[in-house]
């Protein structure tokens, strides 16, 4: 990076479009958790993919790395540059001011939106044309929908509408020799040999930087029934999800697990929140129904279930919302679990996946193994039972140093992670690899897959200057 690319550089974005200042930088190279602080010689915030073509066939000619960011909202550091040293002297490309809706097809079902526009705003968008953007996440009044896509983010609806790579009609990118691949077909059908727009999902910027999607819109709900349910055991989640599935036609949303720890620790350090039931209960789900129709058969129809489940001795109490005020307030006690449990010190923190069914034996021998491992934890379990993904959380224990605590962090995570494994789960479901979990993917994935991983990224960049030390 020496001071003629630099220049170039600077000229390509325009005077609005770079910093170089530590202070201006600063933001930008730590990530949300402060896990990682990172390092780059300039940021570049171009306001067009021509201006990240450009970009990126500069820095592909000079040998410079480049990572590109989005919202910077993401847990496992895949957005920092310059970790530890390696690839300081390379570019942060920051996409905020790609922030276009350039089309929007209701007859159709389609939005088409540059790479920095706001999940939030691109819900609203919709909504203003009567129409759903189902991707919802704790993040989405600042995280970005490129950042979304290229770490296929995850979110409280995957049950009903799945990831976000499911949500995606075309893409487009900048390749890392800086040619544009313009994939943004709105087409449902096009049976035309590789769907090379999933490639690019989930690579996190290592394969490419997509600076556009068409994205698949849904029909506005009309009806909305949330339930807090208080359950017998996570057996019992299983099967009152499956109850609900089948009569509903899959109008399940939403199913979401927590633990009573989780539910006190809200109670506890947030305030307005209070307990939706009179007695303490060990296992709860959050549940949510929609409907295109606005003929009260969603309440009804989930009245009925809770009728069988509390039969069948599974449900043990259920609270339905009888507002949209009431329903809000269920909704905060669950998305305010992650804030409520850093105000108890350290936190070990796992996002994994297994098969649905095999929810209720993870969580048995994660809780067992885990508390022989660390006296007196305290295991905050929480997330999306309805795809399969638990956030198994490990708050320190009452009066331990946390940073004692947090220096176990590996070999809890090990634990945890060989126990996902070996229910045919997974190490990472919705957070992505980024640096954090780059070893665990050398661990976990067969000598088969990382070889295809490392000839896809041979193929598509064999100079290694896309987001590198990340992924692979």
């Amino acid at each position: 990076m020496n001071d003629q690319t630099i220049d170039s550089l600077k000229e390509i974005v325009g005077p609005k479009g770079w910093m170089d200042t530590p202070d201006d930088m600063a933001p930008y190279l730590v990530d949300v958790r402060d896990l990682y602080q990172g390092a780059a010689r300039i940021l570049l915030r171009p306001d067009s993919t021509e201006q990240v073509a450009a970009i990126v066939k500069l820095c592909a000619e000079s040998g410079v790395t480049i990572t590109p960011q989005g919202g910077n909202t993401g847990y496992c550091g895949g957005a920092t540059p310059g970790i530890d040293g390696e690839h300081e002297d390379g570019v942060l490309l920051c996409l905020s001011r790609l922030n276009r809706t350039r089309d929007i097809d209701p007859l159709n079902y389609t939005i088409t939106v540059e790479a920095g526009c706001i999940l939030a705003d691109i819900q609203q968008t919709a909504a203003d044309a009567d129409r759903l953007f189902p991707l919802s996440l704790a993040a989405e009044g600042t995280c970005q929908i490129g950042g979304n896509l290229s770490t296929n983010a995850g979110g409280t609806a995957v049950l009903r509408y799945g990831n976000t790579r499911d949500l995606v009609l075309g893409v487009e990118v900048v390749l890392p020799d800086g040619q544009i691949w313009d994939g943004l077909r709105r087409l449902r059908k096009n049976n035309t040999g590789y769907d090379l727009k999933q490639i690019f999902m989930g690579a996190e910027g290592t394969l490419g930087i997509i600076t556009a999607a068409v994205l698949k819109l849904y029909p506005m709900p009309r009806e909305r029934t949330t339930m807090f349910v208080a359950l017998n055991n996570p057996e019992a989640a299983v099967t009152l999800l499956a109850r609900l599935r089948a009569a509903s036609g899959d109008g399940v949303t939403t199913f979401e697990y927590l633990h009573r720890l989780c539910l006190e620790l809200a109670v506890k350090n947030i305030p307005g929140l209070t307990d939706p039931f009179e007695a303490a209960h060990t296992h709860y789900a959050l549940v949510e129904l929609s409907s295109g129709l606005s003929d009260g058969r969603v309440a009804a129809l989930a009245e009925s279930v809770l009728g069988e489940a509390f039969e069948a001795g599974e449900v043990i109490d259920a609270v339905v919302a009888s507002s949209g005020q009431q329903a809000t307030q269920l909704w905060k006690i669950r998305e305010s679990i992650p804030e409520a449990m850093n105000h108890e010190g350290g936190v070990i923190r796992h996002d994994v996946s297994v098969p649905v069914s095999s929810v209720p034996e993870f969580l048995d021998i994660a809780t067992r193994r885990t508390t022989e491992t660390i006296d007196g934890v305290r295991i905050a379990p929480f997330g999306h039972i309805g795809d399969g993904n638990i956030h198994f959380n490990l708050v320190q224990p009452v009066g331990a140093a946390r940073e004692d605590f947090l220096a176990r962090t590996h070999e809890i995570e090990t634990i945890i992670h060989d126990i996902a494994d070996g229910l045919d789960g997974s190490f990472s479901a919705e957070h992505g690899v980024g640096r954090l979990k780059r070893d665990e993917l050398t661990r976990y994935k067969s000598e088969v897959e990382k070889d295809l991983f490392a000839r896809v990224k041979a193929a598509l960049d064999p100079d290694g200057v896309m987001n590198p030390g990340k992924v692979v």
